[in-house]
């Protein structure tokens, strides 16, 4: 049988799914347009028609109203007739202060630095490593330091992701025989702080550079720790402070090998006797299997020098710095699994 000419042939699923790939940043860029006219905040326990939301952001009428219908076909928003909208599940984690809102990961995500890094992948992929300081002029965090909006943005999204983390981890986090923890690259020492704050008989140290670790004493002593906390300002390069108990979240695969088997022999040299460290990461699993890690893999290579891992690369670096796991990862709330480990 032959198709009937001036016909096309339909479309294939493996065409459709295709198409759906290349058109994956137009889903992006449109969650980041609906967050930057802040249409969640607005749809919150309300039907707004397109025009009523233009005049509270001085938004042109009809492009507001055919990003609002672009959002709908996605789940973002809800039509409920005569061209008014309301807020779904999925915008609510989209406002502002909510608690669990993405709002300033997806304008990070979709943001200059990171769209400007992605733009270079080719060229990640053939010299072996990430090209954003063709891309900005310098690396990540020190673009960071000179954009300072965007850098805000930055820590308040990696700070509301590891917000909800830590909940999961300061239940999972076995204290026994621990008397001292250390937050490898702690930043504010949220971690510690709440592990001191579940076990009053532990004392911790967060250990960071200086930008990271500003108001981490005060809100130390704001938790009512007293001198059970002290947060560091140094670099895990260097030296790391003596701990029955190592924390490493969502450390490691911002750096390459050379550099974490670094960190992690630090970590080892001054652990006193009988110490433990837990890692935090993403674990990519067997080859071809869908999933968010591998797609991470490639983010790490667009935006710094480190990669995710598979487990087998995971006990390389240990082995490399006198580590070994014990037991098979632990999942958490999130795609991060907990990995414990033992001194050798």
């Amino acid at each position: 049988m032959t198709e009937t000419a001036g016909t096309p042939a339909p479309a294939t699923p493996t065409a459709v799914t295709l198409l759906g790939m290349l058109s994956g940043y137009w889903v992006s860029q449109i969650v980041r347009t609906a967050v930057d006219l802040s249409i969640p905040d607005h749809l919150a326990g309300a039907s707004l028609t397109a025009e009523e939301i233009a005049t509270r952001e001085s938004s042109d009428p009809r492009a507001t109203y055919r990003l609002l219908r672009a959002c709908a076909s996605l789940g973002l928003v809800s039509h409920v007739g005569d061209h008014r909208f309301t807020g779904t599940p999925m915008s609510e984690l989209l406002r502002e202060g909510v608690p669990n809102t993405v709002r300033e990961l997806a304008l990070t995500w979709t943001g200059p630095s990171h769209w400007r890094a992605w733009e270079r992948m080719p060229e990640a992929v053939r010299k072996g490593g990430t090209q954003i300081e063709s891309a900005l002029g310098t690396d990540f965090f020190t673009y960071l330091g000179q954009h300072p909006e965007e850098g805000q943005l930055f820590s308040v999204a990696m700070a509301g992701m590891s917000a909800q983390l830590n909940q999961d981890l300061l239940t999972a986090i076995d204290t026994t025989g621990v008397e001292v923890v250390v937050d490898v690259g702690g930043g504010s020492g949220a971690l510690v702080r709440g592990l001191l704050a579940a076990h009053p008989d532990l004392r911790g140290i967060s250990l960071d550079l200086a930008h990271a670790t500003a108001g981490a004493q005060e809100a130390g002593d704001n938790d009512g720790l007293g001198d059970r906390f002290t947060a560091v300002t140094g670099d895990f390069f260097d030296n790391v402070a003596a701990a029955d108990l190592y924390l490493l979240k969502m450390i490691l695969h911002d750096w390459n090998d050379e550099d974490c088997v670094t960190i992690l022999r630090n970590c080892r040299v001054s652990a006193r006797p009988g110490a433990r460290a837990l890692v935090v990461e993403n674990v990519i699993g067997p080859l071809g299997t869908p999933g968010f890690e591998p797609l991470a893999d490639m983010h790490m290579l667009a935006m710094l020098p480190g990669q995710e891992r598979d487990l087998a690369e995971f006990d390389a670096l240990y082995a490399a710095s006198g580590w070994r796991r014990s037991g098979e990862p632990l999942p958490t709330g999130f795609q991060f699994q907990i990995q414990n480990l033992e001194a050798v």
